[in-house]
């Protein structure tokens, strides 16, 4: 088995993106990678932290998980980015963090890492896949090799995504399907990175 380092790396405000970026880090751990689970730098204003009480909680609650560097994404073979859906798109905390990563891709440092991308939104319809596709774009831009879970294994036929990992956070935490169908994308992306190590190395 090829050792292969991942890079799971999100924003969460209230805690759903953070629960799935969990399963999606225990999935690529069981799969033999090493893992780094990092999130990015909060940057909303306090006083609209502190108009939400799940968002004040969820700050706390994760103050040590250690925030997002260009060297998690250097050291990677493989990075899987989680988001919460703004109108669509990726959360501006996690785009600010996309934005700083000109330096390592004028260098081509993040050329052919294996990425994908999973999501949550408050409605059922409210922009997960379009969220997932604009992630994609940057994929594209950095030469990654996108892997997304697709309907390659039986629960992706109960979570119903095959773009990424998705959930609606207006119905509850995340439950069983969507934290195994969030191992399981961890896991295909561990698998695809070590394929490609070994086809390298051959």
């Amino acid at each position: 088995m090829e050792p292969v380092n991942v890079a799971v790396i999100y924003y969460s405000a209230t805690g759903t993106v953070h629960t799935l970026a969990r399963a999606v880090a225990e999935g690529a751990e069981k799969a033999g990678a090493t893992v780094r689970l990092r999130k990015v730098r909060e940057l909303a204003p306090e006083t609209a932290i502190a108009g939400n009480p799940d968002w004040e909680q969820h700050l706390r609650d994760t103050a040590d998980v250690p925030e997002a560097t260009l060297d998690d994404l250097a050291w990677a073979d493989a990075v899987l980015f989680g988001t919460p859906t703004r109108f669509g798109t990726p959360a501006g905390q996690l785009k600010s963090f996309i934005d700083s990563t000109g330096p390592l891709w004028q260098q081509g440092r993040l050329v052919d890492k294996v990425y994908s991308a999973f999501t949550a939104s408050g409605t059922a319809h409210g922009g997960q896949e379009s969220t997932i596709l604009a992630l994609s774009n940057v994929f594209y831009h950095w030469g990654g090799i996108i892997v997304p879970p697709g309907y390659a294994d039986p629960i992706q036929y109960q979570s119903g995504n095959p773009y990424g990992t998705s959930h609606v956070s207006g119905q509850g935490a995340p439950g069983d399907v969507a934290l195994e169908s969030a191992r399981f994308q961890g896991r295909r992306v561990v698998d695809a990175a070590q394929a490609i190590k070994r086809g390298r190395a051959a």
